[in-house]
């Protein structure tokens, strides 16, 4: 299982999801719909939409990943970071997913912070964005936890399930993380 693993802390580990995820990832997405509501857009589960939606990590601007039991291989949660553009810019946008089953016991802190780690050294990138509604306190804590800061808020920001909703913007770029205290060893 280890060698599957891109990089791996005490108790979880990331990997680029694929299409072999289809079966667990749907039964966690169902499992977790009020979990979700109405923070991530509701997801067709055709193995269809599912094929897409892999089809798009073959792209650079794409990396899609999961976080899964170290010792287990078990899915706790996604993560993206969409949008990476480079050249001078060298940022990417952060998407994530817990899921019930295993929500609220540290594994999500745990694993951004080897996505982050994955994401500033492996991807080259300098700047992680993530964009979170403003009642949504269980990510707004969680970025916190990882060292982001507030940048903004964009109203009408993004389009969930047929309603424009106002985000917050949090940012965290690898200078960051050299210049503050956090708990970056996983």
């Amino acid at each position: 299982m280890s060698n599957l693993y891109l990089i791996h802390g005490d108790r979880v580990a990331i990997r680029p999801v694929c299409a072999n995820d289809y079966d667990e990832i749907t039964a966690l997405t169902r499992d977790s719909a009020e979990l979700h509501h109405p923070w991530v857009p509701r997801r067709d589960t055709s193995r269809e939409a599912f094929d897409d939606f892999i089809a798009r990590f073959a792209q650079p601007t794409h990396e899609g990943l999961v976080v899964c039991f170290r010792q287990t291989g078990a899915i706790v949660g996604g993560v993206n970071i969409n949008n990476i553009v480079r050249g001078s810019m060298q940022s990417g946008m952060l998407g994530y997913v817990a899921y019930a089953s295993t929500a609220g016991r540290g594994y999500m802190s745990e694993g951004l912070r080897l996505v982050v780690q994955f994401a500033f050294t492996e991807l080259g990138l300098h700047r992680l964005e993530a964009n979170i509604q403003p009642t949504n306190a269980a990510s707004l804590n969680l970025v916190k936890r990882l060292g982001f800061r507030r940048e903004g808020y964009s109203p009408v920001f993004q389009r969930i399930n047929g309603v424009w909703r106002d985000h917050e913007r949090w940012a965290l770029t690898a200078d960051m993380l050299s210049a503050g205290p956090h708990e970056w060893t996983a």
